[in-house]
């Protein structure tokens, strides 16, 4: 098997980014690390992908959106806020739907990189947690920007603390007098539904609720989604009088379900998202939510990847705030 840098940088005892500087003749690495890595270079007989040399030094001003989500509301916002980054600094923005869990995933976008001449790449959820795929694009030094990843300290891109917002909208349901609140889970692939599932527990706990799994059912980012587990959740001999989703896709899906029972919404069951993305608004009631301010991080993502493109010591995460959008589809707990 052909040696990764990955295999270097374990051999040296070093992080694949520090391979990648020395291999690259960049400066600011201590006379002690890089002769470790040479070391390592030489003991392995690592030779670098020809890609990553033909790569360097060269700009096409292109970079490119990997996605794989079920919410093309979400996947709008964050284009929208990419493309406005783009052009600020005279970039092209190419759009790269991949399916995430395809096992040519890696050699796909190790393809596109090299056809397209990419200079960059902005990953989402959940592609920007592969293992496999953030390996090859360190091994061939292509610079890439995370948005929401599971491992914030180790990536350039955006993140929301989920698990704190998700935590003060159930504090918000406990203080209508809920006390048997749902929660519709993610996606299990994105880092986004750990975080939401733990806010959700960390919230019952402060509020001196105990948890029931039997309040809690799987989803995957989808309206279709939403409503099953809605259907399934009115369906307890002991219904919620809220339900928590998980994004707004899902609590949309949740709306419908109660008005296909007979319920209405806020008067029988309250229900809220996550995002705050354009259904949350156009939907009836509008939708109460955490707004995670998606434009804007795909703003900020993008323009994070350019400084890397420039300096990548110039680039890191940045922790964008939330809010809670209290509007109708929350209200009283039913008596």
């Amino acid at each position: 098997m052909r040696v990764r840098i990955e295999d270097v940088a374990a051999e040296a005892g070093v992080s694949m980014k520090t391979v990648s500087r020395v291999l690259n003749r960049e400066p600011n690495v201590a006379a002690a690390t890089r002769a470790r890595v040479e070391a390592a270079v030489g003991k392995l007989r690592y030779t670098p992908h020809p890609s990553a040399r033909t790569l360097a030094g060269r700009r096409s001003y292109l970079v490119a959106m990997l996605y794989d989500n079920p919410s093309s509301n979400y996947l709008m916002e964050v284009e929208l806020g990419l493309l406005d980054a783009c052009k600020a600094h005279h970039y092209n923005l190419m759009l790269a739907p991949l399916i995430y869990d395809a096992r040519d995933i890696v050699d796909t976008v190790e393809a596109m990189v090299e056809q397209s001449r990419l200079d960059g790449v902005v990953l989402t959820p959940p592609i920007t947690d592969d293992p496999a795929l953030l390996a090859r694009l360190d091994e061939l030094d292509v610079p890439y920007a995370s948005i929401s990843p599971m491992e914030a300290h180790r990536r350039v891109g955006v993140t929301v603390d989920e698990g704190s917002a998700v935590r003060e909208m159930i504090a918000h349901l406990v203080s209508l007098g809920h006390r048997r609140i749902a929660h519709i889970k993610g996606h299990p692939a994105h880092g986004a539904t750990g975080w939401r599932l733990a806010g959700y527990r960390a919230g019952l706990r402060e509020a001196g609720l105990a948890f029931d799994p039997a309040l809690v059912v799987d989803g995957e980012f989808s309206h279709e989604s939403g409503f099953r587990a809605a259907t399934r959740l009115l369906a307890l001999p002991e219904p919620p009088t809220a339900i928590f989703a998980a994004n707004d896709d899902m609590a949309a899906g949740v709306i419908c379900a109660v008005y296909e029972l007979g319920l209405q919404v806020p008067r029988d069951v309250s229900v809220c998202g996550f995002d705050d993305t354009p259904i949350s608004r156009h939907i009836h009631p509008a939708l109460t939510t955490v707004r995670q301010p998606t434009r804007e991080m795909g703003q900020l993502a993008g323009l994070e990847l350019l400084k890397a493109l420039r300096d990548r010591d110039e680039a890191g995460m940045v922790e964008v705030p939330y809010t809670l959008q209290l509007r109708r589809s929350t209200g009283p707990a039913p008596r």
